[in-house]
């Protein structure tokens, strides 16, 4: 099966994410991931479910083991109401794990637990007692304690009309969208030309907002492998020509997501951000989709998650807030899992420092 009839064939599936299209895959390889592909049919043969499942060898401190790691972003993807596909899915995944010697096995499906408004949302990152989570359980899967995507996200209808997409919105985030169109931001697209720029923006932002980041190189060749393909545009807030502000916006199957933002600390009182997002509500519309992921909300929805912050601008745009069930785990080998999985935290620890002095410094060239 080629990326063409792979991508065309996910398109159709429930949960179907960007995260699992050819275009990741293909970014995952340049990386040191071997990509294999799953599908599931039913009694008439007809695709059910499938998975791009990411394969790489263990290596710690630059000496190989024995054994990988299996991982499918936002994946598998199918209708996990349908109790019977899902056990078959699942079991046929720990096979794999069991097939290819893998530490683990991590899904991280696009499985809806719940949307709603902000208001009453669970204060705790936690996972629910449901019958996903009973098969899951039932099949020896485990919440993981590694949860690489967000677990939860906002996400923006866009059915609507304009006008009603901007009355959804708090009143602030109105004020504030046009206080930017009086105050001279232009939002134009990007073009990979301004990748530099853009991820020198994002660079500062990571210092700004502490989170790692990964190299130029990787960034790079993120946003050219989805701009070739026609799956990405890259949008720039300007003020007299000098860009403050940007994201990168990816489409696929009628959905879009915000999987990077980036700004700097220069003109912020003109507010570049919100107007930037309300130019990819439009842009995404124009695409044709009809759900924008805004791409990450707390585990606690209080003041004390790291993410509050931004989740309160998010929440901003007119939202609702969608709960997924987060990461879960399988493993063939209980006992290297666990040390596994103490090792590696302080690994990425490690590489967090590094990885921020590394930003501080290219900032500073």
């Amino acid at each position: 099966m080629n990326d063409a009839e792979w991508n065309d064939l996910i398109s159709q599936l429930p949960g179907v994410h960007i995260l699992q299209t050819a275009e990741w895959g293909k970014v995952k390889a340049a990386y040191g991931w071997e990509v294999i592909r799953k599908i599931w049919t039913d009694g008439q043969g007809t695709v059910s479910a499938a998975a791009q499942v990411l394969r790489r060898k263990i290596r710690i401190a630059g000496i190989p083991f024995p054994y990988c790691i299996l991982y499918i972003p936002r994946g598998p993807m199918l209708d996990w109401n349908d109790k019977e596909l899902a056990s078959r899915v699942l079991s046929d995944l720990k096979q794999l794990a069991r097939a290819e010697h893998a530490l683990q096995v991590k899904v991280d499906p696009e499985a809806v637990v719940e949307t709603a408004l902000p208001d009453g949302l669970p204060g705790a990152d936690i996972a629910p007692e449901d019958d996903v989570t009973s098969i899951l359980r039932g099949q020896g899967w485990r919440y993981s304690s590694e949860q690489i995507q967000f677990k939860n996200t906002v996400i923006i209808s866009l059915e609507d009309s304009e006008e009603a997409l901007l009355a959804r919105m708090k009143q602030k985030t109105r004020y504030n969208i046009r206080l930017a169109q009086k105050k001279g931001v232009s939002i134009r697209q990007a073009n990979k030309a301004d990748f530099p720029v853009m991820y020198r923006m994002y660079a500062e932002t990571s210092l700004r907002d502490s989170f790692a980041i990964r190299s130029p190189e990787y960034y790079y060749e993120v946003w050219n492998t989805f701009f070739q393909d026609g799956l990405a545009h890259g949008l720039l807030a300007e003020v007299d020509g000098e860009p403050v502000a940007g994201l990168m916006l990816f489409h696929f199957a009628g959905k879009a997501w915000y999987l990077y933002g980036m700004s700097t600390d220069r003109h912020r009182e003109k507010m570049p951000n919100y107007l930037l997002q309300w130019e990819a509500i439009l842009l995404a519309k124009t695409l044709g989709c009809k759900v924008y992921d805004l791409w990450g909300a707390p585990d606690r929805f209080d003041e004390s998650d790291s993410m509050w912050g931004v989740f309160r601008f998010k929440e901003g745009l007119g939202g609702s807030v969608v709960l997924t069930y987060g990461a879960w785990d399988y493993t063939p080998y209980p006992f290297l899992y666990r040390l596994y999985n103490k090792v590696i935290p302080a690994i990425m620890a490690a590489l967090r420092r590094t990885g921020k002095q590394q930003t501080i410094n290219q900032l500073s060239q």
